[in-house]
């Protein structure tokens, strides 16, 4: 069965794919480096129309009323252009109420794009173009350290890297953060309380890794003006080993960049942290997705042992039984704490 991979990688080749959801222009050229930050891509978009119908506002036929109107397809309008006029000396013109586009005439009728929204795609990673994606994006790449988490709020940023929490279990602190920390991204530990929060919003912190975060936080982690990811669990726990070496032996690395964009399970996009190294040849990509096996790293996803971590030991032909009378595919772990329990495969990931 393949298994989902969340990677704490010291040194790696990272590839993404940052693409519209419509077509749009593509800013960056080939090659070219771009920072996380950087707007590599716009577009404008639309869900909202409003239909301005002549023929019924100056009770006339529709085919009387299409010989009135004054606007085509494509044409930009502001509100209180004029559509059409009718007949009559007293008679009032017909003004758009919204500013929009054009996009249909006929019948008497016109039919306004009234919710044009422009939007504008970030990098998410700093690293090079090394494929453009006509209209809609590119392939970046980088070579560094990557460290991928459960949670995100959304923010993307970069900014030097600064180790607040000296050991995996410390519970940050609203008194920990001032002014000297203004604009660093802080591994932060565990945050238990909104008090830390809007310290590091007042501060201006450029982001915060946390290895874990209250579940009463998370509406109002999402309103924060800096990205947060959680590296292990919604709840209280140690940030896992792999992740806080990698992190606290790159204190004060410039450029390193947080994408806190929220797990995606269908095409595997993760929140992630890019440390950009320096490097003589270029590391091999590492996969999205393995292979449950003996001897793996793994983490439970889901109660009642959501975020404990251990090592997968045996996985069973057939399916297993669990006590609650399911039928599933299962692996028997061995937790860290020493404890050998059954779960089924869905529940867990593979640590790379």
């Amino acid at each position: 069965m393949l298994a989902p991979v969340t990677y704490n990688l010291a040194l790696t080749t990272i590839l993404r794919k940052r693409v519209l959801p419509v077509d749009g222009e593509v800013i960056p050229k080939l090659n070219q480096r771009v920072a996380a930050t950087d707007v590599i891509a716009e577009a404008s978009y639309s869900h909202s129309h409003h239909l301005i119908d002549v023929a019924r506002i100056l009770g006339i036929k529709p085919n009387v009323a299409e010989k009135l109107v004054s606007l085509h397809v494509g044409e930009e309008v502001s509100a209180g252009t004029v559509v059409a006029t009718g007949f009559g000396l007293f008679s009032k013109p017909i003004k758009v109420e919204h500013s929009g586009r054009v996009v249909a005439t006929g019948g008497g009728q016109v039919l306004l794009d009234i919710s044009q929204k422009d939007f504008q795609l970030k990098a998410g990673i700093s690293g090079e173009i090394i494929e453009i994606i006509p209209k809609r994006g590119v392939v970046i790449q980088e070579v560094g350290g990557l460290i991928q988490g459960v949670w995100g709020n959304g923010k993307i940023a970069r900014g030097r890297l600064h180790v607040l929490a000296q050991k995996p279990n410390e519970i940050l602190a609203a008194s920990q953060l001032d002014i000297s920390l203004r604009s660093l991204v802080l591994l932060a530990g565990s945050c238990q309380d909104t008090d830390s929060l809007k310290a590091a919003a007042d501060i201006t912190a450029r982001g915060l890794i946390l290895s874990s975060i209250h579940p009463m936080l998370l509406d109002f982690a999402r309103k924060m003006p800096y990205p947060i990811i959680v590296t292990d669990i919604i709840g209280q726990q140690a940030m896992n080993a792999s992740a806080y070496k990698i992190l606290s032996t790159n204190n004060q690395r410039e450029n390193v960049s947080l994408n806190a964009g929220a797990y995606n399970r269908y095409t595997g996009a993760r929140p992630e942290i890019v440390i950009p190294l320096p490097h003589a040849d270029i590391p091999p990509v590492p996969r999205d997705v393995d292979l449950f096996a003996p001897g793996q790293a793994v983490r439970l996803c889901r109660a009642p042992h959501a975020g404990a971590k251990g090592t997968l030991v045996n996985l069973p032909s057939g399916l297993k039984t669990l006590p609650n009378g399911l039928r599933v595919m299962a692996a028997e772990v061995k937790l860290d704490n020493g404890e050998r329990i059954t779960v089924p495969l869905v529940n867990l990931e593979v640590l790379g």
